[in-house]
């Protein structure tokens, strides 16, 4: 089939046209996987960084004691889903220091939960998670808070408290000085608005102005309805239980769509491929009229004609979806070493680390997107073929043979 359409018999423009056909079918097949890949490894990466600080699910409470909270976590690890759970509290303050000002949504937890639910520690670039249990009033910042206020290990800084507290002079806000004992960074939005403290200092700084409530972290974020069907039923108070989709689900949701948006626009590529394909199919039909008329004569059906020119276009599409593929998925598992290589050779900065947060490209290659990839090209060129098959179907033999 290949012989019959790249070969001598062919006019040139008409194997010209055919290569084409088989290079765009290739090109766009390639582009659609990587461009899927590299924005499944954005998506990746951004989860990983976004949901490393933040509970997979919590049960807020009201104002109950410490160990009705402290058993409630106990409970909650008994689901076979939910594998570890924490007391919390949280709330949100303005940290000042000097002429400089922050909002800062400060949560107090265990050790337990904050290393095991939330894994800060695995995130700290300065001091410790055990500093701020062994020194009450002390915080942990994220890494662009910290220097916005100026701060680093050891200093203090001013929290002003959402209560107030009367004095002589007056009603003012309260407030207290903490001092920083650890700064932690995950490269993204928490680093500039998140602290963490120990649930005793949240407990003395926030009294009763304060959501508390249990934390908790899943095996499988996949089966998180079941495991909040499961902590709501933990509380005869009915109270209600958020999950990570109520903070950050819109972010994910947007990037599913920008990489849906971006699948449409790039099949444009592939579409003009099929384009490319029924102009080189019309072209064969056109040329190759006697020849169709002889089969027609020696006894082939109008079906088979149909038949063999849709096989025609058919394999020829898939010549070019699979070439595709293998370029695209062998693109995809290397593209972040050839950024890096690219980027040792030329001397430029892809991905500068200080506005991306990232120092390469990643990219995460799912079977499924590419599966999806290769049967919407053959699609299009199934479509693409059926009406120059259907032309060549309905050539009248008599007529071919003597005026073609």
């Amino acid at each position: 089939m290949l012989r019959f359409t790249l070969g001598g018999g062919q006019r040139r423009f008409t194997r010209v046209v055919a290569l084409a056909s088989l290079l765009g079918m290739m090109l766009g097949v390639a582009a659609l996987v990587v461009v899927l890949s590299v924005m499944n490894g954005f998506a990746s990466e951004l989860r990983q960084r976004l949901l490393s600080i933040a509970p997979d699910l919590v049960l807020e409470t009201g104002s109950i004691s410490y160990s009705s909270l402290l058993a409630l976590s106990e409970q909650a690890v008994v689901h076979p889903d939910i594998v570890a759970a924490s007391v919390m509290q949280r709330g949100t303050v303005l940290m000042r220091r000097g002429e400089r000002n922050r909002g800062i949504k400060l949560t107090g937890a265990s050790e337990s939960g904050l290393k095991h639910v939330i894994t800060l520690n695995e995130h700290l670039v300065a001091g410790s998670v055990e500093a701020i249990f062994q020194q009450q009033f002390s915080v942990i910042l994220g890494a662009d808070a910290a220097r916005l206020l100026g701060v680093g290990i050891n200093d203090e800084v001013e929290v002003v408290l959402p209560r107030l507290t009367m004095t002589p002079l007056g009603v003012f806000p309260a407030a207290r000085t903490l001092r920083v004992a650890g700064i932690f960074e995950v490269g993204a939005q928490p680093d500039a608005f998140e602290g963490f403290v120990s649930f005793d200092t949240a407990e003395r700084l926030f009294a009763d102005a304060v959501q508390r409530g249990v934390q908790a972290r899943l095996e499988d974020r996949e089966h998180i309805v079941e495991a909040k069907t499961f902590l709501a039923s933990m509380s005869p108070m009915h109270d209600s239980v958020t999950d990570w989709r109520a903070s950050q689900g819109s972010l994910f949701t947007a990037i599913k769509m920008e990489k849906m948006t971006v699948g449409v626009l790039l099949a444009s590529v592939i579409l003009v491929a099929a384009f490319n394909l029924i102009s080189m199919l019309t072209m064969s039909v056109t040329e190759k009229r006697a020849d169709i008329a002889i089969l027609q004569v020696l006894g082939l059906s109008q079906r088979s004609v149909l038949g063999v020119f849709l096989g025609h276009g058919l394999i020829l599409a898939m010549v070019g979806i699979s070439l595709g593929a293998a370029l695209g998925i062998w693109l995809a598992l290397s593209v972040s070493e050839l950024s890096m290589w690219i980027e040792q050779t030329l001397g430029w900065v892809l991905f500068d680390p200080a506005v991306y947060y990232i120092g390469g490209l990643p990219s995460q290659l799912i079977w499924s997107d590419v599966l999806a990839v290769m049967v919407t090209a053959l699609l299009l060129s199934g479509a693409a073929s059926v009406y120059p098959a259907w032309r060549a179907s309905r050539i009248p033999a008599a007529e071919a043979l003597n005026y073609g």
